[in-house]
């Protein structure tokens, strides 16, 4: 059992670096941050922005490598309904503003100490049904 936690603990602390990495960018790219790790009920949006007057939801896929797969691979259509159904919820929360709103999905890459690679696609999955 004690490996397993070491294991959530590191693949947690991961996200969060990547995480962090799409934060800095989006602030490079003068975007403002509205939130981290919004959740409503199981359904969670890893980072919130506002990108001009638009609303960005941003999913983050952060690996190590060697890879296996492309991050982005990870994102299914479950996950994306997931966080669709979570936009809705928080578009509600915030008294549904007539702004536009878009679903990014960004690719973060580390080795055991460095950045490797950064992706990043805006509008990249659909809108909020």
């Amino acid at each position: 059992m004690a490996n397993f936690a070491k294991f959530r603990a590191s693949h947690l602390r991961l996200g969060r670096r990547g995480e962090n990495k799409v934060c800095e960018y989006l602030y490079r790219m003068n975007c403002n941050v509205l939130q981290r790790n919004y959740r409503h009920g199981r359904d969670e949006i890893d980072i919130i922005a506002l990108d001009g007057l638009t609303i960005c939801f941003v999913e983050v896929k952060t690996r190590k490598v060697p890879l296996k797969t492309r991050p982005a691979s990870g994102l299914d259509e479950g996950q994306k309904k997931r966080i669709r159904r979570a936009a809705n919820h928080y578009l509600s929360d915030i008294g549904n503003p007539k702004l536009p709103h878009r679903f990014d999905l960004a690719e973060v890459v580390f080795n055991d100490f460095d950045l490797v690679e950064f992706r990043y696609w805006a509008d990249s999955f659909g809108k909020a049904v």
